[in-house]
């Protein structure tokens, strides 16, 4: 113990020579300081350090000793274990705005947060099965997603309101409130996102269908849509088919989702409406909106007569690309419409060719045509306005609106694909099960034919269906009709024919019969 309060010095003096010599080297870079503990004294400073050093029991730097108070391992590293710390690295990254390099080059806070709640939603939504979330992937999306959501409680507005002092003086002031726009649609989209993940925990009950990989044998005959979904696996069901029951309550939830997509929907696109135009888009449309729309568009919207479902049957839509294409043209000529209307003093250098009257005309059923895609094809990519906007946007509010209704829209849409693929495997199944059963049908029906023409020629019963009963009372009884019949017909033909001979009339009684005549009938 002596020996130990003896060294004690040597080993205060070693730190703050060490300490002083990392201070003074210029251009050195130091990860830590080392606590030297030698059996003699100190050793020599020339020795190489080791990586561990703490610089106090105090809080403030991360200490590295594990829990015995030794130094851990070279080579590893200090990680962060409580949610604090890892809210604390999700916001100083959300801060750098994504570049860590500190050197000013990051992108927008509120393109960051959209960022942030896009990665979330990928790295915890998986569209390869109809499965529920595990505890942990969800543990996790609520817990980081609430994390997002808290800023949203920051962004307020003054509003007045009417305060009554101690002496009883109604004073009008002014207090903050969240702003209107997140405080009506943030708790919408929480009771969506909510409702969304108690459908994806009731399919984890469902044992009647299932998934094999794509490489599987049984999979290669499958022809459920492997065009547009190679990367998804086969979805089986059972031969005979799903249940009623389960073929019901699936189309319960598919409606049950549907709703929900369609109120996702319904806030994205008001959200994508109240963000600005940024200036980099407008610069990049044409001068107007035939131009953007193309001639034969154009007619077709300009004339008297227009009918939007029409329209959109004449269009060629097969693809992906094309329906992103008339959806941009579309857009553009909005945009370009709306500011010709907006600039009505002619001092604007884009041209006005058309009255303002017929130009509200066309804008509406382009802007028709327009909600009827987003209708008809729910899944389908963001548009150059839309992504413009994204990326643009300073709106903090906006951007997290917009992510949070995107990623719930996306989720609610990926539940109805998969969906619709268990109940197209399930109709596939019961397809083939009848076909199968009209294969045995009529092979039955061949064998009963070839049968029969081994067998005599059929009677007239035999071709009405007529059960002819085979007991010999009935063929005792038939004999004896027709030995009855025989029997009379012998009679009849040994019975004596009459044979009629002329009758001999005498003289008188041929007067008395002409003289009964009339005297023409005499001749």
């Amino acid at each position: 113990m002596v020996r130990a309060l003896i060294q004690q010095p040597s080993v205060q003096q070693s730190r703050s020579f060490q300490l002083k010599r990392v201070v003074e080297l210029p251009g050195r870079q130091a990860h830590s300081l080392i606590l030297e503990s030698g059996q003699e004294g100190s050793r020599d400073s020339s020795e190489p350090q080791k990586i561990g050093w703490a610089l106090g029991d105090t809080k403030g730097p991360v200490s590295c000793l594990d829990a015995h108070g030794g130094i851990r391992a070279r080579g590893l590293r200090c990680q962060p274990n409580s949610d604090l710390d890892l809210m604390k690295a999700k916001f100083a990254k959300l801060l750098l705005g994504e570049d860590m390099s500190g050197g000013g080059k990051g992108v927008s806070s509120a393109l960051a947060l959209s960022n942030a709640i896009t990665n979330l939603a990928a790295s915890t939504f998986g569209e390869q099965k109809l499965e529920a979330l595990s505890p942990g992937k969800k543990a996790r999306w609520r817990r980081e997603i609430e994390w997002f959501l808290s800023v949203t409680d920051h962004i307020v507005e003054f509003v007045p309101s009417k305060q009554t002092s101690k002496d009883g003086i109604d004073m009008e002031i002014m207090v903050t409130l969240q702003r209107k726009d997140l405080l009506m649609n943030i708790p919408a989209l929480r009771k969506l996102d909510a409702m969304l993940l108690s459908y994806l925990d009731q399919f984890g009950k469902l044992h009647e269908f299932w998934y094999v990989s794509r490489d599987d044998e049984s999979a290669k005959d499958d022809t459920q849509r492997n065009g547009d979904k190679w990367w998804l696996p086969a979805v089986k069901v059972p031969p005979s088919g799903l249940s009623d029951v389960t073929r019901k309550w699936l189309l319960f939830q598919k409606e049950s989702v549907n709703q929900i997509l369609k109120a996702a929907m319904a806030i994205n696109a008001q959200v994508l409406t109240e963000m600005e135009v940024p200036e980099s888009y407008i610069e990049s449309l044409p001068k107007n909106g035939k131009t953007s729309l193309g001639d034969s568009i154009y007619r077709s919207i300009t004339d008297d007569y227009f009918n939007p479902e029409q329209f959109l049957k004449s269009m060629d839509l097969s693809t992906e690309h094309k329906v992103i294409d008339l959806k941009n043209r579309i857009e553009a000529s909005i945009v370009i419409w709306k500011r010709k209307m907006h600039h009505k003093d002619g001092k604007s250098s884009w041209g006005s060719a058309v009255s303002f009257e017929k130009r509200e005309i066309f804008e509406e059923r382009v802007e028709t045509i327009l909600f009827l895609i987003k209708q008809k094809f729910p899944g389908i990519s963001q548009s150059a306005l839309d992504v413009s906007k994204i990326q643009h946007s300073k709106d903090v509010g906006q951007a997290i609106l917009e992510s949070y209704s995107r990623v719930i829209e996306s989720l609610a849409f990926s539940i109805m694909s998969r969906i619709e693929d268990v109940l197209y495997a399930d109709t596939v199944a019961r397809e083939s099960l009848i076909e199968e059963s009209l294969e045995n049908l009529s092979m039955n029906t061949e064998k009963r034919l070839s049968s029969s023409d081994s067998h005599s020629s059929k009677t007239l019963s035999d071709f009405m269906g007529w059960e002819v009963e085979n007991d010999s009372s009935y063929i005792r009884s038939l004999a004896i009709k027709e030995s009855y019949c025989k029997g009379e017909e012998d009679i009849n033909m040994n019975k004596p024919a009459t044979v009629a001979t002329p009758k001999r009339l005498s003289y008188l009684e041929k007067l008395e019969s002409l003289a009964l005549r009339s005297p023409t009938a005499r001749h």
